[in-house]
């Protein structure tokens, strides 16, 4: 998997330019999310797509072609701190309640509404510790669940400040946006 970051005028319309693009050229994407920046008018889209170092390229230049794109990073390189957020509804009755509870202190994860027969809970993490939760949490029944794309930023300075040696110096086993446990 690659994570591109694309740093976009916040007009409206651009993402929809973007999405066309992946549409025509038939590259997947496994999660997009979209956020505004400190900048005013400039919008942050954080794609994941599951592509090789050539299709990432590839990928990179013809975003760079599209009128509104301003900066476009390849981050599955750069050390970087990665992150998804669920709120997963689960069954939990009187007797398996308690169990539910522990799951969720053992996985860090928040319970945000309780009712008599469901608990919703709340976990920000990495896409493989939100998985392993759901999968705990499977065998006592989840009645809805959603997840939020991957939001993503380097550790350090942001990659556009560093230079091209800077770069170039750090290590292949960062293949992919490297999350930090929670």
């Amino acid at each position: 998997m690659k994570t591109i970051i694309a740093h976009v005028e916040d007009k409206p319309g651009v993402l929809n330019r973007i999405a066309s693009l992946f549409r025509r050229r038939g590259y997947n994407i496994a999660s997009l999310t979209v956020g505004r920046t400190a900048e005013p008018g400039v919008s942050r889209l954080t794609i994941v797509v599951d592509a090789d170092d050539d299709t990432a390229r590839r990928i990179e230049a013809n975003l760079y072609k599209l009128v509104n794109v301003l900066l476009v990073e390849d981050m599955s390189h750069a050390p970087a701190i990665a992150r998804e957020l669920a709120l997963v509804k689960v069954r939990a009755t009187a007797d398996t309640r308690a169990r539910v509870l522990q799951v969720c202190e053992v996985f860090g994860a928040r319970v945000v509404d309780l009712t008599p027969e469901l608990v919703t809970i709340e976990l920000t993490g990495s896409h493989d510790k939100i998985d392993d939760l759901v999968d705990v949490l499977r065998v006592e029944g989840i009645v809805d669940m959603v997840r939020t794309g991957v939001v993503a930023m380097t550790r350090g300075l942001p990659t556009a400040l560093v230079t091209r040696e800077e770069r170039d110096s750090w290590p292949e086993s960062s293949t992919t946006a490297t999350p930090i446990s929670a």
